[in-house]
């Protein structure tokens, strides 16, 4: 029970003060005057100036609360390595112990674990959620279980009692550690890009550990290359990327004796390999109506150097026209076709047929060419068939179809055989259903873009060189079920044939058009030898820790799709049909790091987050970056390996942390759960006071006055 002196005046406290005034007034005339009684008008003036106020006794029945103690559990991925967990049981253990032991405390425990997307440790969002949730007033302090390794340090509160840190490890614990400082996200194919990285060694570092590191570089999972570098410098590393697309290099280093743990030993780096300038050659043999369609596709592209040539005036045509005057510059048919061949990465023959301005030796080059990884394409009008085609050349050794030198000049819908459904360049084709203008429209379910006898709702073409396809992959067919669309595999290059030169119609939109810039685009890019567009593919896709696997075959069904673990584990992952050759599975990444995926001769690699997560950048305990929450409330950082600290209870204004003790402040918390009033000096005590003090004022002074005389 507690009392106090309150004051509930029964007047405004601003009418209180003009009667205070208007009594000291009326008290400092009087004693102008020379009144004798005016210190008995000051005390009536006061008793009732007493009375107004209303002074009362408040008492307050009031119970004790409890002082609350706040432990904040780190079991962030970093408070797993080594012994740290058993450290954490035993410290939590013995500090429950020793505030049990402690009068009228309570605690709350908090654990906080890794922060989603590899945030860290966010010890002190935790700290400050357990605080927000308890009153203020009742908190006694706060200990952290931790390594110290906080990543969120901005987010910590203002405590009003003293927070301690009890810290896991231990002093002889090291560590090496690799980081990969800056990568670019992107690098042209052919150039070298820059990564830097540096590995550190950190903590107490044992003598006779070698100074020099075997970084293992590793692209796409393929055989690493190792090679000695410094302890503690930053290298430059120049990189060439091997392909087009999303190039996946590890670098690693193994780990040494004694280290804390090996799970910052490897770092994974995502580079997209994008080509600078596309150079293309395109060579027209005449004039003609779809002559135009590849040069506005190829001058579509920013990224493309198109070098295009038509053949105006064949060589044997006789007028009388001046050799000066048949062209604006000459044809540098040496130039292109022996010195600068191999600097072009597409060579298009656009109804082209032998007049002798090539000769047989610039075509073996574009043979060999080929061969050595180049790629033709050969877009084939009547003349194919003829004795001037260019498979009476040196050409045809590479070639995958043969001409029967006849022409058909016919109707026909070009239609996607079973092949053709399944691969990358005409997979889905026939679901772009092209608008009223002729345009192509956004691909529309298979349902919607044929007709009910399944034939694609795209215009008719009118001519197509009949051949026989004696290689390769048929995936279009046209007039009377013949070859329309071939491509072939020659040695370390690539050949196609499209055996029509009538594919203009659909961009000119012909009875509705067709999808022509799409098939030309993926045609073109698989003749550029773009990864996605790859036979038999096996990629993989990250959103968080959801891993999409996608297996693209023009063969049979395959199997399964073993995957590996950063940790070694394998799984298998059985796919499922979604397209005609497109298998796709959604499989959840047990946690982060590199991933391999294997499925016969098909491998590939990801990495899902970081291999080397925020929680493994540093993991040597340390508690200096917790000294700005702890210095405060002059609290303390102890190790968990010298022994679990004895908790005493301490003033606000002493030191809260000793040797092998800490401290907490007792706030005496408390809740009323009654109050009583009762007036000090009743109503009619005043006025009787006040009455008496003004009598007794009037009577002195009226004796003390001396007696009036008349004149």
């Amino acid at each position: 029970m507690n009392g106090s002196i309150i004051f509930d005046p029964l007047v405004p406290w601003s009418v209180l003060l003009g009667i205070s005034a208007l009594a000291a007034a009326a008290v400092a005339i009087a004693l102008w005057r020379g009144l004798s009684g005016w210190w008995l008008r000051a005390l009536t003036a006061l008793v009732l100036l007493a009375a107004l106020a209303n002074p009362s006794f408040q008492r307050e029945d009031r119970a004790p609360l409890s002082d609350i103690v706040l432990i904040v559990v780190d079991d962030s991925a970093s408070q797993k390595i080594g012994d740290r967990p058993t450290q954490t049981a035993e410290a939590l253990a013995g500090v429950e112990r020793e505030l049990a032991s402690l009068a009228n405390v309570e605690t709350r425990i908090v654990r906080v674990a890794d922060g989603e997307g590899d945030k860290g440790t966010l010890l002190m969002n935790g700290l400050a959620q357990a605080l927000a949730e308890e009153p203020r007033s009742r908190v006694a302090g706060a200990i952290l279980i931790t390594d110290g390794q906080v990543h969120d340090m901005s987010a910590a509160p203002q405590m009003p009692a003293p927070v301690h840190v009890l810290l896991t490890g231990h002093d002889r614990d090291w560590d090496r550690r690799l980081t990969i400082r800056n990568a670019p996200a992107f690098g042209i194919l052919g150039e070298e890009v820059f990564l830097k990285l540096r590995v550190d060694d950190d903590g107490a570092v044992p003598e006779g550990v070698e100074p020099l590191a075997a970084l293992s570089i590793s692209v796409d999972g393929e055989t690493p290359q190792v090679f000695p570098i410094p302890v503690g410098q930053d290298l430059e590393l120049p990189v060439k990327l091997p392909h087009g697309g999303m190039n996946v290099l590890q670098f690693s280093i193994p780990s040494e004796e004694g280290e804390l743990t090996d799970r910052n030993n490897a770092a994974v780096v995502q580079i997209n390999g994008v080509r600078d300038r596309l150079r293309v050659l395109l060579v027209s043999g005449e004039p003609h109506a779809g002559e135009r369609v590849w040069r506005n596709l190829l001058k579509s592209d920013a990224s493309v150097d198109l070098v295009h040539f038509t053949i105006l005036r064949p060589p044997e045509k006789q007028d009388g026209v001046p050799v000066t005057e048949l062209s604006l510059i000459a044809f540098p048919t040496r130039e292109l076709f022996v010195a600068k061949i191999n600097e072009f990465d597409l060579i298009i023959f656009d109804r082209y047929r032998q007049r002798g301005i090539l000769p047989n030796s610039y075509i073996e080059n574009v043979r060999d060419y080929v061969r050595n990884g180049g790629t033709v394409l050969m877009a084939a009008g009547p003349e194919f068939g003829t004795a001037d085609s260019l498979y009476r050349s040196p050409l045809a050794d590479i070639l995958p179809v043969v001409p029967s030198g006849r022409v058909i000049e016919e109707g026909f819908k070009p239609r996607l055989t079973d092949l053709g459904r399944r691969h990358p360049v005409t997979q889905g084709l026939d679901s772009f259903k092209p608008d009223e203008g002729g345009q192509e429209a956004a691909s529309q379910p298979p349902a919607q873009a044929a007709t009910q006898e399944g034939e694609p709702q795209w215009g008719r073409w009118f001519r197509q060189v009949d051949v026989e396809a004696t290689g390769g992959q048929v995936v279009m067919e046209g007039a009377e079920g013949r070859p329309l669309l071939v491509l072939d595999r020659v040695d370390k290059g690539r050949v196609a044939v499209l055996a029509s030169d009538h594919a203009w119609l659909w961009g000119r939109g012909y009875e509705g058009g067709g999808p022509q810039l799409e098939l030309l685009r993926r045609l073109a890019h698989w003749m550029l030898k773009e990864p996605e567009l790859e036979e038999e593919l096996l990629s993989a896709t990250a959103k968080g820790q959801t891993i999409t696997i996608t297996r693209h075959t023009i063969g049979d069904q395959p199997g399964p799709v073993t995957v590996t673990g950063p940790d070694g584990k394998q799984v298998d992952v059985t796919l499922t049909e979604t397209a005609p050759g497109a298998y796709q599975a959604d499989w959840l990444a047990p946690g982060l790091g590199l991933y391999r995926f294997v499925q016969g001769d098909l491998k590939t690699v990801i990495a899902v987050g970081p291999s080397a997560p925020r929680e493994f950048e540093r993991t040597i305990a340390d508690g200096s970056i917790l000294q700005p929450v702890v210095e405060p409330g002059r609290g303390g950082i102890l190790r968990i390996e010298d022994g679990v600290p004895d908790i005493r209870e301490v003033s606000a204004s002493r030191a809260a942390a000793g040797r092998g003790w800490i401290g907490i402040t007792p706030r005496g918390a408390y809740i009323t759960q009654d109050v009583h009033v009762q007036p000090l000096l009743p109503a009619w005590a005043a006025l009787l006071m006040a009455a008496l003090l003004a009598v007794g004022a009037w009577m002195w002074e009226g004796r003390r006055s001396p007696t009036m005389r008349p004149d």
